[in-house]
């Protein structure tokens, strides 16, 4: 399967997928306004934290080595097994130390005690997104395209039909509500497509402990736990920065800006991880992943240039649209945002030779580095120019990340 039909599929489910994320917005919006908005976006940091904690950060590692031991049943077993084990256990753990820590997560996210009780509802629900992450991953390791988009695309209609009914009846704790239980009902969906699945044995639900595996697996864990746990974690001190500095309302204009961006560019990022993330593990000539990655710019940089253009010149009625008239003050933010979205795109690509052939230390190591240099630059640059400053800081940590994965992907390739 090329790039081109990869994308075609995941373009249904990344669409509907969309669609449920706006909905969400949109109500918040409605209900909450700017600073509704803000909250938001800390809530979702903190969902996203804790769903790739609980699952033990393998998804993208599930991946790699389904893609790479799927002719081989012995190995495949063994992973399989390792991995639902592993994320068993992980999420077992990070659903009691987040009932523990309910309030004060609470207070600290959101300012308000009474969002404890949707905490705890986040925390005793890591099982099942855990459990959904795995069948994603699993599924995408086989690049079973069209049975991934039939999962996310049904699973996107449960989320967003959840969402409104929850939201009509609790307003803005039933649209935070919503996103948690809208993830645990994709179970519903995915278990009977995975069981139906022609690569789907009954040993695959049997989890036990396997030393090689649980190393592997915990080897790439590391890498995609410092992107996952640091992304959320950066967001969510630059969300309190930015409230210390401009209010909610303002961190609300910042977020709406970045929500869009996240919007857009979930077609893309999720063509890369569907085609790229399989393909490059099981590439092993230098000259065909060389191929591989300039194919890749070829088709993604025409459309994230024209994907960012369209934002921009349509911005006043996405907008409006998405959200409502009181953020109007946000449209200053696009112009920025949207070019450090089209720059994060040119990144993505040579990034992933990281992710693919396991460069573990390297990978960590870069995280840690750049989400420092994007929390100095926010400080510095909204010192300097205001709220316009955090997207300035976007958009040059970015280029400079670019810089760098162009080096690591040159070496690779030229490496004897």
């Amino acid at each position: 399967m090329n790039i081109a039909r990869a994308t075609l599929y995941s373009t249904a489910a990344t669409a509907a997928r969309l669609v449920a994320a706006l909905v969400v917005v949109k109500l918040v919006a409605s209900f909450a306004g700017p600073e509704g908005i803000g909250k938001l976006g800390q809530f979702m940091s903190l969902m996203s934290l804790l769903a790739v904690l609980a699952g033990g950060g393998i998804s993208a590692g599930l991946v790699k080595y389904v893609a790479e031991y799927r002719e081989d049943p012995a190995k495949l077993s063994r992973l399989l097994a390792s991995a639902l084990w592993y994320a068993l256990c992980a999420s077992c753990l990070i659903g009691c130390l987040a009932l523990l820590c309910s309030r004060p997560l609470a207070l600290w996210l959101l300012d308000d005690a009474r969002y404890q009780g949707l905490i705890r509802t986040l925390a005793v629900a890591q099982l099942g997104i855990a459990l959904v992450n795995y069948l994603l991953a699993v599924i995408n390791g086989f690049m079973d395209v069209r049975r991934l988009a039939l999962v996310q695309v049904l699973g996107s209609a449960v989320s967003i039909t959840v969402a409104l009914l929850l939201s009509a009846w609790l307003h803005l704790y039933g649209a935070l509500l919503a996103l948690v239980l809208g993830q645990v009902l994709w179970l519903a969906i995915g278990l009977p497509a995975f069981r139906g699945s022609p690569y789907f044995r009954p040993g695959m639900w049997k989890p036990r402990f396997d030393r090689e595996m649980t190393a592997r697996l915990a080897a790439f864990s590391i890498m995609t736990l410092s992107s996952a746990i640091l992304s959320p974690l950066v967001n969510i001190a630059v969300r309190s920065h930015l409230a210390a500095q401009f209010g909610w309302v303002g961190t609300g204009y910042w977020q709406a800006v970045t929500r869009v961006s996240d919007a857009y560019l979930l077609f893309l990022t999720a063509a890369i991880n569907i085609y790229y993330l399989p393909k490059l593990a099981a590439t092993h000539e230098r000259d065909a992943l060389a191929h591989e990655l300039l194919q890749g710019w070829r088709f993604l940089m025409p459309v994230v240039v024209a994907l960012a253009l369209a934002i921009w010149l349509a911005r006043g009625w996405i907008t409006r649209f998405l959200f409502t008239s009181d953020f109007a003050l946000a449209n200053t933010l696009y112009g920025p945002q949207l070019i450090g979205d089209v720059i994060k795109i040119a990144s993505f690509v040579p990034s992933y030779v990281m992710l693919a052939k396991a460069m573990t230390r390297l990978f960590v190591a870069s995280e840690c580095v750049f989400a420092l240099t994007y929390l100095v630059l926010v400080h510095l640059l909204t010192a300097r120019f205001g709220l316009v400053g955090a997207v300035y800081a976007f958009s040059a940590n970015y280029a400079l990340y670019l810089g760098f994965t162009l080096v690591v992907a040159r070496r690779y390739l030229e490496r004897p």
